[in-house]
This record gives C-alpha cells, sequence and structure tokens, in this order.
C-alpha cells in the first residue's frame, strides 16, 4: 500500500479504503504518550497485518473485533479525514468541474480495489463544493438500478446535476456516513447526521439524512450557511407596514408569536431575525430545536434528542426553570408543548415558535384541535405570520408582456388594459433558469380584541380570516404587489398560493 498525502488523515497514515478492504487498521492512541492498537476484523487476513505494521512503524496490541464494532471504530477514526478546511478549499480553487471529477473517477468494478479512497473523497469535495458556488440548499444522492442521480435543490427546485455509475453507491454513502460520524454497519435504519466545512472563508454546516431505499441509501445533505443566523428582520423582504407590526409585536413582554408555512418556506430564518433583534444582554433566550441550525452568539440553544427524552416538550419545560425572558421552541407538534407554550407565556414570558399550517388564521384551529382550550389561546396569541418563499426574476433576461383575461381574473384586475407582468427567459447570468435568488412572502394576523373575542368565541375560521384581512394584504395579495413589481412571474405566485388565486378567479 501506498499513501499519499491527499489520502492521508491527519490521525493515521492508513487509507480508509485499506482499511475498509482489509479488515485491519490503526487506531491511534488518545493521548500523544500513548502507542495505540490494531484493528483486526472477526475473519480478516492476519497477514495484512505485516502490512500495517510495516506502514505505520511501530508494534502495537491487536484488538480482533466483530464487523459491526470495527465498521464503528473506522467511523471513529476517519470522520474527520480528507474533508478538512484545506480539502474544501483547494476543491474550490481548482478548475475541477463536477461533471469532471465523475469522469475520471476509476473503472473498477469496485472502487475498494483502489488502494486510495481519494477519488471518492475528491467527488464528494466537488460535490459540495458545487452546491456552495450555485447556492443550493439540498444535495440528494439518490441510488436507483442504473445510475446513482445527484440532485441541487436550488431557489426551492430540484434540478439534476449528473448521475455516476450505480457501482458507486455503496462507498460514496459509506464515506459521507463516515464524515457525519454516522453508524456505517447499520443501513436498516434512517440516520442523521452533521459536518462542517470551511470554502473559500465561508462556514458552511452540512446535515446529513440517510433512508433505506429499494436500491440502497438515500442520502440528503442540507447545507446551512452560518450568514442566515446574523439575518435582520428588515433583510427578510416584509412591507413596510408589516416590518412596523412585526417588531411591534416582538416588543411585546409576553405572548405568543407564531410563524406558519410549509416546509422550507423559511419560518426559522424569520425566527432567528426576531431573536436577533431581541438578543441583548438584559434578556435571558433560550431556544429548544429539532435540530439546533444556527449557532447565534448571546443565545442559549437546545438540542432535542428524543432517543434519550429530551423532546420539545422536555425540553421547554426544563427551560422555563433556567429564568428566562424569551423562549423560543422550533415546532409546536403535540398537545403537551402547545399547553407549556401557553402556560409560559402566561407566567409573563415571549414565546416564539411554529405550526405546520397553510395560512395564518388556520394555526387557531390547529391549535385548537391540539387540544388547547380556546379562552386561553386568545388570552395568549399575539401575532402570526404566514410564509412562502418565491424566485425572483432574473434582472438581466425577464422579459415584460400583457396578461390575458384569465390571468388578470387571477389577479383580481379583471378589465384593467394598463397592467404589465413579466416572465422567466433565461442568461448565462442566471445560468438559463430565468430566475436569481428567492424572496418572501408574507401575511401577519395581529391578534386584537376583535380577533380575541372571535377565538374565545370558537368562530369559523373564514370569520376570523374576514377580520384579520379586513385591512391587510393576505399572501396571495403580497405576491401580486411583487408581480406587478417585476420582482416575480405569476406562476412563481400561483404555485406557493394556487388555492386562493384560484378563488379570486371564481375557479
Amino acid at each position: 500500500m501506498t499513501e499519499t498525502a491527499d489520502t492521508a488523515s491527519a490521525r493515521t497514515p492508513v487509507t480508509y479504503a485499506f482499511a475498509r478492504q482489509t479488515g485491519v487498521a490503526y487506531q491511534p492512541a488518545d493521548t500523544a504518550s500513548g502507542v495505540g492498537a490494531f484493528l483486526l476484523r472477526s475473519g480478516a487476513d492476519r497477514r495484512a497485518l505485516l502490512e500495517l505494521r510495516r506502514v505505520v512503524g511501530r508494534t502495537c496490541p491487536v484488538r480482533e473485533c466483530p464487523p459491526g464494532e470495527y465498521d464503528r471504530a473506522l467511523s471513529d477514526i476517519y470522520a474527520y479525514s480528507g474533508l478538512g478546511e484545506d480539502a474544501i478549499d483547494s476543491a474550490d480553487e481548482s478548475d475541477e468541474s463536477l461533471s469532471r471529477l465523475i469522469d475520471e473517477m476509476p473503472r473498477t468494478e469496485d472502487l475498494l480495489d483502489s488502494d486510495s479512497d481519494a477519488p471518492i473523497i475528491r467527488l464528494i469535495n466537488g460535490m459540495i463544493a458545487e452546491a456552495v458556488r450555485t447556492a443550493a440548499s439540498d444535495v440528494h444522492v439518490e441510488p436507483f438500478e442504473d445510475r446513482v442521480s445527484i440532485r441541487y435543490r436550488v431557489d426551492g427546485v430540484l434540478h439534476e446535476t449528473a448521475a455516476v455509475p450505480p457501482r458507486l453507491a455503496s462507498p460514496l454513502v459509506s464515506r459521507i456516513k463516515v464524515m457525519a460520524r454516522l453508524d456505517i454497519a447499520e443501513k436498516r435504519i434512517p440516520q442523521d447526521g452533521r459536518l462542517s466545512i470551511s470554502l473559500g472563508g465561508q462556514s458552511v454546516d452540512v446535515r446529513v439524512s440517510t433512508l433505506p431505499s429499494r436500491h440502497g441509501e438515500r442520502v440528503v445533505l442540507r447545507l446551512l450557511d452560518n450568514s442566515a443566523a446574523r439575518f435582520k428582520l428588515d433583510d427578510l423582504g416584509m412591507p413596510a407596514t408589516m416590518l412596523a407590526d412585526m417588531k411591534k409585536a416582538l416588543a411585546q413582554p409576553n405572548g405568543i408569536i407564531l410563524v406558519t408555512g410549509p416546509t422550507g418556506a423559511g419560518k426559522t430564518t424569520t425566527l432567528y431575525a426576531g431573536l436577533n433583534l431581541l438578543n441583548e444582554e438584559t434578556r435571558n433566550i433560550l431556544t429548544v430545536e429539532d435540530p439546533v441550525e444556527y449557532a447565534i452568539d448571546g443565545i442559549g440553544q437546545t438540542q432535542v434528542n428524543a432517543k434519550v427524552g429530551m423532546t420539545f416538550a422536555a425540553g421547554l419545560r426544563a427551560i422555563l426553570r433556567q429564568d428566562p425572558d424569551i423562549v423560543m421552541v422550533g415546532e409546536i407538534r403535540d398537545v403537551e408543548t402547545a399547553q407549556i407554550a401557553v402556560q409560559a407565556s402566561l407566567t409573563g414570558h415571549l414565546v416564539l415558535s411554529t405550526v405546520h399550517t397553510n395560512s395564518a388564521v388556520a394555526a387557531i384551529p390547529r391549535l385548537r384541535d391540539m387540544g388547547v382550550e380556546s379562552y386561553l389561546l386568545a388570552s395568549t396569541l399575539t401575532a402570526i405570520v404566514a410564509q412562502r418563499l418565491v424566485r425572483r426574476l432574473c434582472g438581466h433576461c425577464r422579459e415584460a408582456y400583457t396578461p390575458d383575461a384569465a390571468e388578470l381574473a387571477l389577479l383580481g384586475l379583471t378589465g384593467r388594459a394598463d397592467v404589465t407582468l413579466w416572465k422567466p427567459v433565461g442568461c448565462p447570468h442566471c445560468k438559463q433558469t430565468g430566475h436569481d435568488g428567492r424572496t418572501g412572502l408574507y401575511e401577519l394576523v395581529m391578534v386584537d380584541d376583535t380577533l380575541r373575542k372571535h377565538i374565545h368565541d370558537d368562530a369559523r375560521e373564514a370569520d376570523m380570516a374576514a377580520h384579520a384581512f379586513a385591512h391587510r394584504p393576505t399572501l396571495f395579495r403580497n405576491g401580486v404587489e411583487l408581480a406587478l413589481a417585476g420582482t416575480t412571474s405569476l406562476a412563481e405566485i400561483l404555485r406557493v398560493c394556487r388555492e386562493e388565486g384560484e378563488r379570486h378567479a371564481g375557479v
């Protein structure tokens, strides 16, 4: 076996591929003065120990391990090899594209026939570097019968960027699991992990999720840009009047502020922006999240761990004994969490949280269905925000057009002849997508005395919505304004608010 500079681990001179293939590995000592140990997988050829001893250059005790224990030990030994800052930075600075890296992959039937795992490391480095360059939020590695599909989610939409031969599925997934410190021996159940990288001075956390499927394990890498933790409310794109009302709600000493919307709508970013506004030395701010996506200096953040009984409810109950002024709960999922959040607001705390509903007003019946009494909701709710993310049109290639009668009806502008809309075209600047980034659509419900009476009396959702939006824009109306301004297209608005748009058109 020949060791090379770009595959050697900082902790051991033995490559991961060699350790996997032969069943022997060198485990460094925990202290600098220690001797370390040679690990031998049960059933492995002991002659490989001679080569291992030659490379390491010392004699160590031999510890024989069952296959599962051996694989877990490899995860610990090699978790950070090959994906350090230098590796990622070099991947970003080189002219190697993802397609070129795939073309240069060895053509052997089994990648582990090679004594170096460098090709897989370079491929993963290239995948992550390309994802950061294209501002992708997620990377999907999906094994199928004839290929392994690599797809990026850019501006909320998935695109297949590349495909690699199916023979690479196992080493590719195994290497990602090693980097995220997951159990590579366990392939029957989903696993979640995390790793941190640096790319061109930009710190990026990567959340790793694996899921067993018919043709192997699927992996999704969620890229979390740490700069998002420094967002301010003013940066989110809320209309001026809505922004002022939101700041007014956050200035209240107690109550519940909810942010609603589907997965990927930016709810966590909005909550963090609110916390950044409130983050002062005079306040004790504590959160319980699943997972903690962004670290915010000055705020105590707690991670949910259901395996050991650390649920949202248990975490919320515990942090209320930590003398908090402001509490953020990542999500209200059950009646216990909802009731504790209500009690926290009644005892003088400002509580921020999220609920999965399609509109702001729908959060009220959702909490009722969980079992929270209407009179408690009426006493504690302060504001509810619903939000979506839509793609911005590329300012270099967007094209103006005059909408037809059907489109005017969808906009609620039937009969007007002076309306101009814009549509995507595609150019080199936006990589032929016609879009460049995303912006938010928002609707805000401020709970006033009249709405409190509606909540207390178990009024219908439609009646509450009629009052809440009598003088405030809904998600759809906010979207219409963006479409008329040329920020986004009508198609994007209908993609996220189709039901309300059809209601306007009488469909």
